[in-house]
């Protein structure tokens, strides 16, 4: 967090919070958890985004005693294991939601694939409430929760995940991962893996208009959002938020301040009426390529 106050980050678009178990030998418990997040927003004092125990899939934790799976990453992991596990799920929520009595703390649930996941975990959280108002213990009670949209379930389902969520967060990487049905970590098929398949940005591009129907801040926390190829697309979509690495947040800054909106939208319209990956890409890369040549 420190880095990212230094180099000039107005916020944490993405706390990966199972880093606190991964770094563990057994469930960290509530207190352990609220020290943190509590110093995380304390440090940025800006908006600080908290995904919630994000496990399983190629993040393996032996003390919590899950079963190897075939397919890891299409099975019990993340909102599903918090839903399967609700005692380290309302220990987690109860830590974040007494930290957000200090700062603008917001909660974001990952591989949302449906609305009835918002629904439950709507409904604990607000069970954890009443529990925190019956002790007295200060809590933000407008506190936001946001969803992932990091599947072909979630994208196509954006409209009515709009209307029950309070922001959206593009997760890039899972969702070029499962709109392809490319493993991004084989290397016979990573050739596959690109942000920029048509069908990626198609995905992107409705995912943002469902967003701005119901009037809910949305942004990106793959590494697309930080390339600078991808910048003038995200702009002409209407991306509200662009979360990087702390390291690219100035480079991400300036290279959104080179584009005019008119000159984002023409460059979109083009790339939108292409059918493959390899045009999109080499028509980007000349055409920004050009730009800073012209130092534009």
């Amino acid at each position: 967090v420190e880095n990212a106050v230094t180099r000039g980050a107005e916020g944490i678009g993405l706390f990966r919070s199972e880093f606190l178990y991964m770094e563990n030998t057994k469930f960290p418990t509530e207190q352990e958890q609220y020290d943190t997040y509590k110093k995380a927003i304390e440090t940025m004092k800006h908006p600080v985004i908290i995904r919630t125990l994000d496990i399983g899939g190629d993040k393996d934790i032996p003390y919590m005693g899950l079963t190897k799976e075939s397919n890891p990453f299409l099975g019990y992991r993340a909102i599903r294991f918090c839903l399967g596990r609700i005692d380290v799920f309302t220990t987690q929520l109860r830590a974040i939601l007494r930290a957000s009595a200090y700062g603008n703390i917001r909660i974001m649930l990952p591989l949302i694939t449906g609305v009835s996941e918002v629904r439950s975990v709507r409904t604990i959280l607000q069970n954890v409430m009443r529990e925190l108002d019956s002790k007295e213990i200060p809590y933000d009670k407008d506190i936001l929760l946001g969803v992932m949209i990091e599947t072909p379930a979630a994208c196509m389902l954006a409209d009515i995940l709009a209307k029950e969520a309070d922001f959206f967060s593009i997760g890039t990487n899972d969702l070029t991962q499962y709109t392809i049905a490319v493993d991004r970590g084989n290397e016979n098929v990573a050739y596959l893996y690109s942000a920029f398949h048509p069908a990626v940005l198609r995905s992107v591009k409705r995912i943002i208009e469902c967003a701005k129907r119901e009037n809910i801040e949305v942004g990106m926390c793959g590494e697309a959002a930080g390339n600078p190829a991808m910048i003038p697309l995200l702009l002409a979509f209407g991306l509200d938020e662009f979360s990087v690495t702390a390291s690219k947040v100035l480079e991400t800054r300036k290279n959104i301040a080179s584009w005019t909106m008119k000159e984002a939208a023409a460059v979109t319209d083009t790339v939108m009426g292409m059918s493959t990956e390899k045009e999109v890409s080499a028509y980007l890369s000349d055409y920004i390529a050009t730009k800073m040549s012209n130092g534009k």
